[in-house]
């Protein structure tokens, strides 16, 4: 049994790593308040003594089409991965094709391929056929890299699914495709959050395919829409922060809100009955 004193060490060492690595989110956080003649301040303030918010006044008036543009593109790419991955995932895990274990280790090594060499082979493709600067190009690249994840995810998830389930669906005259709709799907809601979350971050995060396939679009993530902050001669670094601050709320508040459903999702299967 661990004594008192060693539950408050431990507790200690967590806030002080805590503390860590949330540093730099405080800092992007503190920068955003900052005024501009405050930044090249030696040494910078540790709190921002004259807050102001020119940084997320500029967010609001500039960067709105950015955002929407993200929201759009990552919602699009949960929609397509959905689509591809679950009926992919119940396959494996319960109709056992032909091929099925060399498609899974295609899987694997797909999502050990760099992006920026999957980037490079899209821009080849996307500019043969005139997809570039478009965003549902942009969903389609993303998807890539959420697509070999979420079956994996799902298969896991699935093989856990008890086969009586699936055996009595059969017998009340429900067909393959009935069966993954109204049985399977339902009962893995937490493979689905924890798939739609990743993919979601994937896309809403992305700078390689971003940056290679539509750096000249009129419809740019808010990945290229921080750009226009930067420049030869003048940065403008509390814009750039409150572009960064607003960009991560949604993705934080879905972590927060997901994570039950993600820690569920992700340990799916590496138990075994």
């Amino acid at each position: 049994m661990k004594s008192p004193s060693t539950g408050r060490r431990h507790t200690v060492i967590g806030v002080v790593l805590t503390a860590l690595m949330l540093f730099p989110v405080y800092w992007m956080v503190n920068v955003s308040l900052t005024p501009q003649q405050d930044m090249r301040k030696d040494p910078p303030d540790l709190v921002p003594l004259h807050p102001t918010f020119e940084g997320y006044r500029a967010v609001l008036h500039d960067q709105l089409p950015y955002l929407g543009t993200s929201l759009l593109i990552g919602l699009g790419t949960v929609a397509l991965t959905l689509v591809l991955a679950a009926p992919a995932g119940y396959s494996l895990a319960k109709l056992r094709p032909r091929g099925g274990g060399g498609l899974g280790l295609a899987l694997l090594i797909a999502q050990m391929v760099p992006g920026i060499v999957m980037a490079m082979g899209f821009y080849g493709i996307f500019l043969d056929l005139g997809l570039l600067n478009s965003w549902w190009g942009l969903i389609v690249a993303d998807s890539t890299i959420a697509v070999p994840f979420g079956v994996m995810i799902f298969t896991a998830f699935m093989s856990g699914i008890p086969g009586e389930l699936i055996a009595a669906s059969r017998i009340d005259g429900a067909g393959t495709f009935r069966t993954f709709w109204s049985v399977v799907l339902p009962v893995s809601r937490n493979a689905l959050v924890t798939v739609s979350l990743f993919s979601f971050l994937w896309a809403w995060s992305d700078f390689v395919f971003a940056n290679t396939l539509d750096g000249g679009g009129d419809l740019r993530p808010i990945t290229l829409g921080i750009y226009q902050y930067i420049g030869n001669n003048n940065q403008e670094w509390n814009a750039i922060m409150a572009t960064a601050v607003v960009a991560s709320v949604p993705a934080a508040v879905l972590l927060v809100l997901a994570q039950r459903y993600v820690a569920a999702g992700v340990t799916a299967g590496a138990v075994k009955d």
